[in-house]
């Protein structure tokens, strides 16, 4: 047998014992790895959006505590996000004007106006005190409800819930998808506090 008729010969035995897929078609494990890289991909671009747009939106504003630092007061990044401390006293809410608000609190997460006294939620996945039992339809609820949960009592200000629920159900689920990747942090956020008898909002 001569060169040439020893190469076909050996590539028909190969041919015979190779696994056959439908033209175009990837190996199954070539398939499955390419799609978790692509699944992990997607997952990762999603949160990345997520941040950018928590980023943006200002979310850290309010959610973030306040601390003191040698160069003035700054977020304390190691509460990323995590409400109103629940170390400071909560105390009653301040006879103010009709209309008027005001931070009740250094960290600047906790606000009086003719509502009562409302408080930063932690938004980490703390299971027990921040967003770790939520799912991504129960925050999309609450933000386009208005309510705690989507079922519970009303949001209070300032948190803009109403111009929050203005975004795609894609970028609020982006979000969450964030939200869900940074560390948990137990904080208990205190309740709202009712406005003082007679105050109450009009």
């Amino acid at each position: 047998m001569n060169r040439r008729s020893l190469l076909i010969a050996v590539a028909a035995v190969v041919a015979l014992h190779a696994p056959v897929w439908a033209e175009g078609a990837a190996a199954p494990a070539a398939t499955a790895a390419s799609h978790g890289k692509s699944a992990v991909k997607t997952q990762s671009s999603h949160v990345a959006r997520g941040q950018y747009l928590v980023t943006i939106m200002g979310c850290n504003d309010c959610h973030t505590p306040l601390t003191m630092t040698d160069h003035g007061p700054d977020r304390d990044w190691s509460r990323r996000l995590s409400g109103h401390p629940e170390s400071i006293p909560v105390s009653a809410s301040p006879a103010l004007g009709q209309g008027w608000m005001a931070a009740t609190s250094p960290t600047m997460t906790a606000w009086a106006g003719p509502w009562g006294t409302s408080f930063t939620a932690n938004l980490t996945p703390d299971p027990e005190t921040g967003l770790g039992k939520w799912t991504a339809e129960t925050f999309i609820t609450a933000l386009r409800t208005g309510k705690h949960e989507g079922v519970g009592r009303p949001i209070l200000p300032p948190m803009p819930w109403n111009m929050i629920n203005q975004a795609t159900d894609e970028d609020l689920r982006a979000i969450f998808a964030y939200l869900q990747s940074i560390p948990p942090i137990k904080n208990r956020v205190p309740q709202p506090v009712d406005p003082p008898e007679g105050q109450g909002a009009r």
